[in-house]
């Protein structure tokens, strides 16, 4: 009997303890945690191997914006010390590698489900337990359902008119071939200038014969300088790995990296400001946002932050007329900051066009190509730089429902709500890594990520210990919470910015600012006060 008719059997027999959903950093370490606890697990995966989003997302210049020494795990120290990183900045294949090194090394896959995409989960009141089904008709019974989905893990594909009417091919950034894609001598358009479209473009623009950028809104970024990792530099900051990890834990965004200002802004004098920014720009980071206290809280500020950027795009960009289309109209840090290699600098080769679709809209994509309302652009390939539906989206697409048959998509119709990102009223036993409500996307998930698992793992502990068999979020203190996120967001200028943080990317979302901007060390000191208080603000029976 091999594995997979094992664990069908087992499952007849009785309901496992939990059901992860997802096998990317979030899953893999929270089934290594429920081992650790003794509990019956599986992980369910829709992809065929582990990885999360750097399994699908797979284009051409795919790479993490938080320095690879930061973006691992840190609940292993032999893991941290022996696995070597080539580059400030890792890109996708290697962040795959890492995460395959892990799930190899702490023998993960034996409890993994693989090519299993949830449908739905389904709360069965009476028996205490979820009901997990996948789209090929295998069921899953368990007392705890653990969403470990990711907060970028579906692709927003716009409705254009006539999308698949295309004769070309036609890519997502987030669905990316396997195989890879040459677009040596092809005629090629990219939707998009977020962060995936900004590490795209220069690598297609190298190979393709031509490449239209269709850009709606132009983005601040900063060059990421990335460069290989020095073994004595790698060897020194390993060495001192626990001050690093602390201060993250600690850290308002989760990474210990960034200088803590001091200064406002607009306490210093241009000149020391330009210094400043001029360094900050050289450093390549985001933490370009955080140079003084202010630029993400005071319009005067910020702007001084905006304008250095801006003057940098006019410098770099040798066209006047495309530099001020690429010169971005928002506050800078509104919207994700993207790092780059060498992307403005792509809009001086010949090959390369950027139309504005601000002033002429795509009207439809057709047979030959794609339409705005000035005229129409033939093309070869069309590569789709649109991001996700982010936060929420993967787990509204699956059927979740709770207590009483309560459907979570309606229930997050107006926006999420959730109890500290990690609960939602009204379904008990269902907990959600770096959920709404919850620091997530503003900051190194995987500090989030690692903060979520073990809160959750202590959580199952003491429920078990206590003979505690079901817990919820109340509805009062989720409501509470779900009002001092808006506050922490609205004491920022991020509401200001009409960015995927706010749903503004998907056609009829909701525009509800999701993560908590509060920080991660304010964060973590709420969860642990919670549990202090004997898991305030849930019901536990």
């Amino acid at each position: 009997m091999n594995g997979d008719q094992l664990m069908d059997e087992t499952q007849k027999r009785e309901p496992l303890d939990v059901v992860v959903i997802g096998a990317g950093f979030a899953g893999l370490y929270m089934l290594h945690k429920l081992r650790a606890l003794g509990m019956k697990a599986v992980v369910l995966e829709a992809a065929e191997n582990v990885g999360g989003t750097w399994y699908w997302n797979r284009y051409p210049g795919a790479r993490c914006d938080v320095e690879s020494l930061e973006y691992s795990y840190s609940f292993d120290d032999a893991l941290q010390q022996e696995w070597h990183w080539s580059e400030r900045y890792a890109t996708q294949p290697e962040l795959l590698r890492y995460i395959n090194h892990v799930a190899d090394r702490f023998d993960l896959r034996r409890d993994i489900r693989f090519n299993t995409r949830v449908a739905s989960a389904a709360r069965d009141e009476q028996n205490n337990l979820w009901t997990l089904s996948s789209e090929g008709g295998e069921t899953f019974t368990a007392r705890y359902c653990i969403s470990a989905v990711g907060c970028l893990s579906l692709p927003s594909l716009p409705a254009f008119k006539g999308r698949d009417s295309f004769a070309g091919r036609l890519y997502h950034t987030g669905l990316w071939p396997r195989e890879g894609v040459d677009f040596t001598g092809l005629r090629v358009g990219v939707i998009g200038t977020g962060s995936s479209g900004v590490q795209v473009i220069p690598h297609i623009a190298q190979q393709a014969k031509h490449l239209h950028v269709f850009q709606r809104t132009p983005h601040y970024s900063v060059p990421a300088k990335n460069r290989p990792l020095d073994p004595g530099e790698t060897a020194r900051y390993k060495a001192r790995y626990p001050e690093h990890r602390e201060a993250a834990r600690q850290s308002a965004i989760g990474i210990a990296g960034f200088p803590v200002p001091t200064q406002s802004a607009l306490e210093v004098s241009a000149e020391e400001r330009t210094e400043a920014y001029g360094m900050g720009w050289e450093r390549g980071s985001t933490g370009y946002t955080r140079i003084y206290t202010d630029i993400l809280k005071n319009e005067v500020a910020n702007a001084t932050a905006s304008d250095f950027v801006k003057m940098r795009i006019q410098q770099v960009v040798r066209d006047p007329a495309v530099a001020t289309r690429l010169t971005p109209r928002y506050m800078i840090g509104t919207k994700r900051l993207c790092l780059d290699t060498q992307y403005f600098e792509t809009y001086n080769r010949e090959n390369v066009v950027l139309v504005d679709v601000s002033e002429a809209p795509i009207d439809q994509i057709t047979e030959h190509g794609i339409r705005t309302t000035a005229r129409e652009y033939e093309l070869d390939a069309i590569v789709m730089a649109t991001g996700f539906d982010a936060i929420t989206g993967a787990l509204k697409g699956i059927d979740i429902r709770g207590s009483g048959g309560q459907s979570l998509a309606q229930k997050w119709e107006a926006g999420p709500r959730a109890y500290l990102g990690l609960m939602t009223s009204g379904f008990p036993n269902l907990f959600l890594i770096t959920g709404p409500g919850s620091p997530s996307v503003l900051s190194n998930v995987v500090t989030s990520i690692e903060q979520h698992v073990e809160w959750i793992a202590d959580c199952l502990a003491h429920l078990r210990q206590h003979g505690i068999a079901r817990m919820d979020a109340d509805l009062a203190a989720e409501d509470r919470w779900v009002q001092t996120v808006n506050e922490a967001a609205n004491a920022t200028l991020l509401p200001k910015g009409n960015s995927w943080y706010l749903g503004a990317n998907v056609e009829g979302k909701p525009r509800v600012f999701m993560p908590y901007a509060g920080g991660v060390g304010n964060y973590r000191v709420v969860c642990d006060q919670v549990v202090i208080d004997g898991y305030r603000g849930f019901l536990l029976s």
